[in-house]
């Protein structure tokens, strides 16, 4: 179960970057070169309220190494939104409730508001590169389908992730005001 504690025991971005990880370089590299469009800080910013994402993740993971570092920039971005990062190994009992299909691929992003209420969660990878792998990469041999995969990220600079989280964002807000025009 997901709360307020347990959201705080998670690492923030800098501290995750601070300590030794699998691909430290290429964590940096990619850090290094993630850019926040005014417009999707602007998106999360109207929404007001306060949100936090919580980041299930491993630092060995390929897709985590392109999505992490756009949502903990996202965040960082504005002024209502924290992020926090728990590894999936330890947190088994959140992982298996965020499951794609049987799997419990990563990075998974959870949505929570200010109570730390769960209001939406996204994951492991943009749906059309999810959509992609399922039909066709699996086909691939490995190291082909994970070239396609990071030339995807590489072209995309994360765009699509930002898109989806926000929207996701701003679906969950909506749900949230139509909930309490209901009960009001």
């Amino acid at each position: 179960m997901i709360t307020r504690a347990r959201y705080c025991e998670g690492e923030t971005f800098a501290e995750f970057m601070a300590r030794e990880t699998i691909n430290h370089a290429l964590w940096v590299g990619i850090t290094l070169h993630v850019s926040i469009p005014l417009e999707m800080s602007a998106r999360v910013e109207a929404l007001g309220g306060h949100w936090h994402l919580l980041v299930l993740s491993e630092d060995w993971c390929g897709d985590a190494v392109n999505i992490v570092p756009i949502m903990a920039k996202l965040a960082e971005s504005v002024s209502n939104m924290d992020l926090r990062i728990l590894a999936r190994d330890e947190n088994l009992d959140i992982m298996d409730t965020h499951l794609t299909g049987t799997s419990r691929s990563i990075p998974i992003v959870i949505l929570l508001n200010k109570k730390f209420e769960e209001c939406g969660w996204w994951g492991p990878r943009p749906g059309a590169l999810q959509k992609w792998v399922v039909e066709k990469g699996l086909m691939l041999p490995k190291d082909e389908r994970y070239k396609e995969i990071r030339t995807f990220y590489a072209r995309d600079r994360g765009l699509t992730t930002m898109e989806e989280i926000v929207s996701m964002l701003e679906h969950c807000c909506k749900v949230s005001v139509e909930r309490a025009v209901r009960k009001g």
